[in-house]
């Protein structure tokens, strides 16, 4: 993909851009060879998953914040006075390298709490080449990983889903390192809370990443290195420093719990290897 002005990365409405983008969109590898699609949702219960909330032990379902719901996932703040910092992920138990991960989301209405900040209402996201839920710190809010950013619609202006924000970890684009916390898309939808939505995650055995929301690549990027000058992932200096800036070539999936009701359905994944 073209690296965009940040202007231009930040509102994704310049017509070039989506030009540019539309033109770099990858067909598949052929070297690559693809396991079949599994589930890693029953649809029924959260076994396989594992809860890890700021504030709390790993392992615990602080006040049931994930709970299934007509074949969902949901993340739920229905015990929630108020959210206070208190921002969580649910891991699946296993690490994985390469692979396509598929799912359908969609931000819920109501059910928000007062005290989300501004920028986290209608914000969740799937981290992914993640830390362990057992090597993060009680109060670490956010776990060392790469959050494929799922954003709805909050006020008028535009606000694409799909884009890249990376905790603990720096990557990059057509090979330039991306110094923003977080890079919009320049060419995906602004969606409509209530609405569902298709995501596809893909990660290769090269370390490249594609992102696509409704079949369309939305982000393309590669190099995921640790990070150790970052000032997002609190409490991760230590797992950072102790590990030094190496490439991250695996680790754990995450759904996450901002502060805004969402749901995740219909999760699946392809593992990849390079024939």
């Amino acid at each position: 993909m073209t690296i965009l002005s940040a202007s231009a990365r930040r509102y994704g409405l310049v017509a070039i851009a989506l030009g540019l983008v539309a033109a770099s969109t990858p067909t598949l590898a052929q070297d690559l060879k693809a396991g079949p699609w599994r589930p890693l949702f029953d649809g029924k219960s959260l076994d396989s998953w594992i809860p890890k909330i700021a504030k709390h032990p790993a392992g615990e379902n602080y006040k049931q914040t994930f709970v299934v719901h007509d074949g969902a996932i949901r993340v739920s703040y229905a015990g929630y006075q108020t959210l206070d910092g208190q921002f969580g992920h649910l891991f699946y138990k296993a690490p994985f390298k390469a692979y396509r991960l598929r799912f359908t989301y969609r931000f819920l209405t109501e059910g928000g709490l007062p005290d989300t900040p501004g920028w986290a209402r209608s914000n969740s996201g799937i981290m992914f080449h993640s830390q362990s839920p057992e090597s993060m710190t009680v109060d670490q809010p956010f776990p060392v990983s790469v959050e494929f950013q799922l954003l709805g619609k909050e006020g008028d202006s535009a606000r694409p889903t799909g884009a890249v924000c990376t905790p603990g970890i720096t990557i990059a684009i057509d090979g330039q390192k991306v110094k923003e916390h977080c890079t919009p898309s320049a060419n995906a939808p602004t969606v409509p809370n209530g609405t569902w939505v298709k995501a596809e995650l893909e990660v290769r055995p090269n370390g490249e990443v594609f992102e696509k929301i409704n079949g369309v690549v939305v982000h393309h990027y590669a190099d995921l290195t640790l990070d150790p000058e970052d000032t997002v992932a609190g409490g991760a200096k230590p797992y950072i420093l102790a590990r030094g800036a190496q490439p991250v070539t695996e680790g754990y999936i995450a759904l996450q719990s901002e502060g805004h009701p969402i749901e995740f359905k219909d999760i699946e994944i392809q593992e990849l290897t390079a024939r």
